[in-house]
């Protein structure tokens, strides 16, 4: 790798948080295996003891830290397997807002990601 190539991720978090979960990672190593530097606040910042995704004040503190961080990515990848939720909507539009690449993606895995949603280990 000739250049560090920070990216945020956006994927869905709410609804099926086993598989969201799961697909989030599998997002990752998608970067990962593309020479990018992954980061998804959604999968960080909502572990317990972190913030309660729950609590709207707390699920606004950590959509903001996440866009916060976003200042220092050179783009954003969105994977849209699972559609585009309301979180990943605000990301779209503070990249855009900002002139950071946007750049949509799905993953070649998504029905076995799906399939195997079930054995999810936190």
């Amino acid at each position: 790798m000739n250049e560090d190539v920070l990216v945020v991720v956006e994927s869905p978090f709410a609804g099926d948080i086993a598989l969201n979960i799961s697909y989030a990672r599998a997002c990752l190593n998608d970067c990962f295996k593309r020479g990018e530097f992954p980061f998804a606040s959604h999968l960080l910042y909502t572990q317990p003891g972190v913030l309660d995704d729950n609590i709207p004040a707390e699920r606004k503190l950590g959509i903001e830290a996440g866009l916060a961080w976003g200042k220092y990515a050179h783009k954003t990848v969105v994977y849209t397997d699972l559609g585009i939720s309301r979180g990943m909507e605000l990301g779209i539009k503070r990249a855009e807002e900002v002139g950071r690449q946007v750049e949509f993606r799905t993953l070649d895995n998504c029905q076995e990601i799906i399939s195997e949603a079930g054995s999810f280990i936190f």
